[in-house]
């Protein structure tokens, strides 16, 4: 994977966080944990989630 796309096949709820893992790659679960861990902290997260849900293009 050469830019950032989110993977059809390894999605829990829309490919964001694997997408970013698999781009410059580090752990899905770790930038999963790290994701689940900063909702816990006051901020948009799951307003950013969004929007890189709806920025980031599906894999071909």
């Amino acid at each position: 994977m050469s830019g950032l796309e989110r993977p059809r096949d390894q999605r829990v709820i829309a490919g964001v966080c694997s997408g970013i893992a698999n781009r410059f790659g580090w752990s899905v679960g770790l930038v999963r944990l790290a994701f689940v861990v900063s909702c816990v902290l006051p901020g948009p997260q799951i307003l950013l989630y969004v929007v890189l849900w709806i920025l980031i293009p599906n894999s071909p």
